[in-house]
């Protein structure tokens, strides 16, 4: 099976590094042309984006904005005319101790929520609207093990965030596939990326892996091929599913 994205305009957040970065490459590899979004990570985007070639360009925006997440969406429109495909991969873990104060808690749930919930959503209603002009467009919204498994107390706000992701996506699917729009969540587990380095220095990798079923991490690129294959149409009809990509940590 040969995937073929050529013609393709996929727009991924969070793309200047780690699972974003690998589900770029892996679009650009099938011949998509991606709006690679960062948000203080310019250069790294940059460099990203020469590597991808394929007419690949930075977009910078604050997706905690609401006017920067229309403004994004708007910016591609307008470079490549079209957009075919939307990967909200982009994401934030705030730490909150379960004995911090309100004032703390709060402020952690606000930045993670405008980021990890609302600008998918904004994002995904923008392209909606793009997409039915055009009678058709996917969405691959990238959530966490965490909204189904949960996590844990300090970071209760971000399995709350992708909850929420995997319920947009579903209703997405339900909402608008006579319209020829399709949804999916894929669901990673533990990756090794910069977000979760902290954690590995802290616990020790032999720490993160006796969770799982096999004897080594998933790795960024281990994500892409099955965004890959649900960004070409070719599983069009598993839309509102969600794939785990967690190395079997839920039946270990």
């Amino acid at each position: 099976m040969k995937i073929d994205l050529t013609g393709k305009v996929a727009l991924v957040t969070g793309a200047s590094r780690g699972i974003g970065k690998a589900i770029a490459t892996g679009l650009a590899e099938a011949g998509a042309t991606v709006a690679v979004h960062c948000n203080e990570n310019v250069l790294r985007a940059e460099a990203v984006a020469l590597e991808l070639g394929q007419r690949a360009c930075v977009f910078q925006a604050d997706l905690a904005s609401v006017q920067a997440c229309e403004t994004l969406v708007a910016n591609v429109i307008l470079e490549y005319g079209h957009i075919d495909i939307l990967v909200n991969n982009a994401g934030i873990a705030r730490f909150v101790d379960a004995a911090a104060p309100t004032g703390a808690w709060l402020q952690a749930w606000e930045q993670t929520m405008a980021v990890n919930a609302r600008a998918p959503e904004l994002l995904c209603r923008l392209v909606i609207q793009h997409y039915q002009t055009r009678g058709q467009g996917r969405i691959i919204n990238i959530a966490s093990r965490a909204a189904y498994r949960g996590d844990t107390a300090e970071y209760m706000t971000y399995a709350a965030s992708k909850g929420a992701v995997v319920s947009l996506t579903r209703s997405v699917a339900r909402a608008y596939g006579k319209d020829g729009i399709t949804a999916f969540v894929v669901a990673p587990g533990f990756v090794r990326t910069d977000m979760a380095q902290d954690a590995i220095d802290s616990y020790g990798e032999a720490f993160v892996v006796q969770d799982l079923a096999l004897n080594s991490l998933t790795e960024s690129e281990d994500i892409a091929p099955i965004v890959v294959l649900l960004a070409s149409g070719l599983a069009d009809h598993a839309t509102g599913t969600s794939i785990d990509v967690n190395a079997g940590s839920y039946v270990h």
